[in-house]
């Protein structure tokens, strides 16, 4: 390899939105990310809806009626 062209890979801490903070090798200084195994449904088990400009309850608005037919 050339010398000199490469970024220094070194120790990078990352931060959940959550809160959990972990460290990981990377080229970046710093990396923020919003889910992480402490808080994503698969590893906790947790169904944990995001919604979206409410569209989940437009979704159940929609929905509960043809329900009560």
């Amino acid at each position: 390899m050339k010398q000199g062209i490469h970024p220094d890979f070194t120790t990078t801490p990352v931060m959940c939105a959550c809160g959990n903070r972990f460290e990981t090798k990377s080229t970046v200084e710093e990396i923020h990310i919003e889910i992480c195994s402490v808080c994503h449904p698969f590893y906790t088990g947790k169904q944990r809806l995001v919604d979206t400009a409410g569209r989940v309850d437009r979704y159940k608005k929609k929905y509960e009626k043809v329900a009560e037919k």
